[in-house]
């Protein structure tokens, strides 16, 4: 299941950090497994590596915007 965008901006910052080491064990377990045996749906890997994509850039966002809001001040 792929995550939304906004369930993403829901998250905080701890969670997000979370998440991504999460999937990213998780593809890490889909790789042995392509290796080792047949995978039920190969089409995890897309929607796995996409949303470490959709939380790697909310966490660049932010911390973007914080830089923003710091340097106005």
């Amino acid at each position: 299941m792929s995550m939304k965008a906004s369930e993403i901006r829901e998250l905080k910052d701890e969670e997000i950090v979370h998440e991504v080491r999460r999937l990213r064990r998780e593809l890490y377990t889909l790789r042995s497994q392509a290796v080792t045996e047949k995978l039920e749906n190969p089409r995890q890997f897309g929607v796995i590596r996409k949303d470490i994509a959709r939380l790697l850039t909310e966490q660049t966002a932010r911390r973007n915007q914080a830089k923003t809001a710091g340097a106005a001040e």
